[in-house]
């Protein structure tokens, strides 16, 4: 009569401890896992803050550095997402020398019959120009709620960084455009 060498009590002190050892590296690998995944987000948002990785624009506490010559025109984009019932008028292009301050507003209404929240995400193309793109304030630091039928303007305070000059990669570079995206709070 054969023996399964799998059940219990002919499992050697040896093997029992190698089999424990096994299920627990696997659990704390799964539990590292579950982890990285919670962290991917944050940890991504904060690599392309710092980077201006994919068009991440900054965000300054105050003015630029100095003003140079060499002028920039930003344009400016505004979508929204098919669940948000607003209209959103984008800003006129501004030219401007790199380093000046600049203000734009944005027109926003809410359509519907309620009052609906929302939120606005952003990049900069080129993407290689995030990390020079600096906002000072803007609407899209903070949710956003209008009520039914109402029209805000939306300001936005920005400045391109002088630093820009210093990368040759960009020097051909004549327009920056910021886009934004809008969405109903929660999606």
């Amino acid at each position: 009569m054969a023996t399964d060498q799998l059940s219990g009590p002919n499992l050697t002190p040896a093997k029992s401890r190698a089999n424990r050892n096994i299920a627990l590296a696997l659990a704390a690998f799964v539990l590292l896992m579950l982890g990285a995944a919670y962290a991917a987000v944050p940890l991504y948002q904060l690599f392309c803050q710092v980077t201006g990785f994919g068009g991440t624009t900054q965000r300054a506490d105050g003015n630029p550095k100095g003003i140079i010559d060499r002028e920039m025109t930003v344009r400016f984009d505004a979508n929204i997402d098919g669940g948000l019932n607003w209209t959103v008028l984008a800003a006129k292009p501004v030219t401007d020398k790199i380093g000046t301050v600049e203000t734009v507003v944005f027109k926003a209404r809410n359509n519907s019959d309620r009052a609906v929240s929302g939120t606005a995400v952003f990049n900069v193309t080129p993407e290689q120009t995030g990390i020079y793109f600096n906002k000072i304030e803007c609407f899209c630091f903070t949710e956003q709620t209008l009520k039914p039928g109402e029209a805000v303007e939306m300001p936005v305070t920005f400045f391109v960084d002088p630093d820009i000059a210093q990368n040759g990669d960009l020097d051909t570079v004549k327009n920056i455009t910021l886009s934004y995206t809008f969405y109903p709070e929660g999606t």
